[in-house]
């Protein structure tokens, strides 16, 4: 039963001339100026989420992006300073990509976060999927072996600080403390300080591969799934379930999955694709060549895969999958219970927002939401 709402906001600017005869993706560029505006975004939707009754705002690590789609570097600090703007919202981190840090900073960034906002920023890790940014810190992306050897370590690492009082690691890649002289002494262990205050560490994952979903289930990774076609949806949510199961993590199915779609409200479904569709279109130039088409076709064969479909999603496929609601508020609670009824340990659901859609739009959208559809879920 969906009894909390969360909202993905990746770190888009206001983007102009959207949609797929707009401005293409690889020659947008913005001034220092306009791409600090996504700070000031972030503070204005949260603090309208937190009045409305949400629960948490996830957002997106990502570097170097002079496109502006996505320009938060750092989302331990983005939640320090938005917790100190709102009352009761938690902020999530969608993804902290791991590669990119040394675990040991990413842990104590995280501790002082807990500690000083009382639990309200919330910890998520990904491997990463833009060279431009893994290889440009020096970490390994295009050998998805070496990148995901490198990850596992590093999460091992990660959980080491969170979960020990003291502590050796030994690793290929770390080695933490070092046989060092230290104070008159060998130095055989250390303490991380300050550990988190809430124990043991919530940390969120998305759900990329079989291969994740294993590693997830063994170190007790939750698992956020987005705007991913039904079929898909399904496989990986079971996937996941039995998975935990395989490593002794009883769950109910669906449980601990925070499912996420796009959402938009109007007076008619053809109403809202029409005003959806350029913001849908734009989100889809940026991502479609990342491989983010997670859509099946009627065989169930996965989008890009041979024989299914390889071109840019329409928005109209994207409704039919359920990866998108569009329409009346009754149309969308609908929809979104059609989901819920097969999943009975689902209790979180994220709005994603459509990188093309203005700030002032999304807002308008969220109230809507919020009045008409989140009292149908939230009893």
């Amino acid at each position: 039963m969906i009894k909390k709402f969360h909202v993905l906001y990746v770190g888009q600017i206001e983007l102009d001339n959207v949609g797929l005869d707009g401005t293409p993706a690889n020659e947008r560029r913005y001034s220092d100026e306009r791409l600090r505006e996504a700070f000031f975004t972030a503070r204005d939707v949260a603090q309208l989420m937190d009045e409305l009754g949400f629960d948490v705002l996830w957002t997106a690590e990502h570097h170097f992006q002079r496109e502006g789609y996505e320009v938060f570097p750092n989302l331990i600090q983005l939640g320090l300073w938005l917790a100190t703007q709102t009352k009761r919202l938690k902020f999530g981190c969608a993804f902290n990509v791991l590669p990119m840090w040394h675990p040991i900073r990413l842990a104590e960034d995280y501790a002082m976060a807990d500690i000083v906002t009382d639990g309200r920023v919330i910890m998520g890790v990904g491997r990463g999927y833009h060279s431009r940014e893994v290889e440009s810190f020096g970490a390994p992306l295009l050998d998805a072996a070496k990148n995901r050897e490198f990850f596992e370590e590093q999460l091992r690492l990660l959980l080491t600080c969170f979960n020990e009082p003291s502590f050796h690691f030994k690793g290929k890649y770390f080695e933490a403390p070092p046989p060092v002289d230290y104070r008159g002494y060998k130095l055989t262990d250390i303490t991380m300080v300050p550990r988190p205050k809430h124990l043991p560490v919530e940390i969120w994952m998305p759900i990329a591969s079989g291969k994740t979903i294993e590693l997830m289930a063994q170190y007790g990774l939750k698992a956020m799934v987005t705007l991913n076609g039904e079929k898909i949806l399904d496989d990986v949510v079971r996937a996941y379930h039995a998975a935990c199961l395989k490593h002794g993590r009883n769950k109910k199915l669906g449980e601990d999955v925070i499912w996420g779609a796009g959402v938009y409200l109007a007076d008619s479904r053809d109403e809202a694709i029409r005003k959806l569709e350029p913001a849908h279109d734009e989100r889809f130039k940026w991502f479609a060549p990342f491989g983010f088409v997670r859509y099946a076709d009627e065989q169930g064969r996965t989008w890009g895969s041979p024989g299914a479909p390889t071109t840019v999603p329409k928005l109209s496929d994207g409704v039919k999958q359920k990866a998108w609601f569009c329409g009346p508020p009754a149309d969308v609670i609908d929809g979104i219970k059609s989901i819920e009824v097969k999943y009975p340990g689902l209790e979180n659901f994220m709005v994603h927002w459509a990188e093309g859609l203005s700030p002032k739009e999304f807002k308008e959208q969220l109230r809507w939401f919020a009045k008409d559809v989140m009292p149908a879920f939230k009893r």
